[in-house]
């Protein structure tokens, strides 16, 4: 398990439906060390705090694996690492094998995964498509959300390490259906 990317973005002002929308999806590669903080990654920083950000959604991760089915699926649109407005994109750590609680290391930082992600509609603002929110859910490629438990420094490349699982605690995959049923 690695993380093959690091992207971070500042808020921006998109057009979307006649509307202007601010908006920190829209994130870039970083090439070199970055430092974690306890709210976010250096450099990084999200447009409405009240649903993204904070404490528990620190750093958005995004398995590498799902970027080849997006592709397929919809081959019209381009999907670089980042496409998903994630900071982290891995390789080998998916939501069915990750369990709310579980802790990781990434480089000197030591994170707890805390939730997955509950798209909202800006991912349909950065695709230009009104039905990514739904199709993102339906994939159960969401995604997942980490809390920073020790502050460091990651950069791409580096090698992720299981501190510790979340015991019994359901998978990203579970919460989402449980999240999703109810909708």
């Amino acid at each position: 398990m690695k993380v093959l990317s690091v992207q971070v973005g500042r808020p921006r002002d998109v057009e979307w439906r006649g509307e202007v929308v601010n908006t920190g999806i829209f994130k870039e590669p970083v090439h070199g060390p970055v430092i974690v903080r306890w709210l976010d990654l250096d450099a990084d920083e999200q447009a409405d705090l009240t649903v993204h950000g904070g404490r528990d959604k620190a750093v958005y991760v995004y398995p590498s694996e799902h970027y080849p089915l997006w592709r397929k699926e919809l081959p019209e649109l381009e999907f670089p690492f980042g496409a998903f407005g994630e900071n982290l994109t891995v390789d080998g750590l998916l939501e069915n094998d990750v369990r709310i609680g579980d802790r990781l290391r990434i480089g000197t930082a030591e994170f707890v995964v805390s939730q997955p992600r509950m798209p909202c509609y800006k991912l349909a603002v950065r695709f230009n498509r009104t039905d990514m929110l739904k199709r993102l859910l339906r994939s159960g490629r969401t995604g997942f959300y980490l809390r920073v438990h020790k502050e460091g420094i990651l950069t791409a490349g580096d090698e992720i390490t299981w501190i510790r699982t979340g015991g019994e605690a359901m998978t990203i995959t579970e919460t989402v259906n449980q999240i999703w049923r109810r909708q």
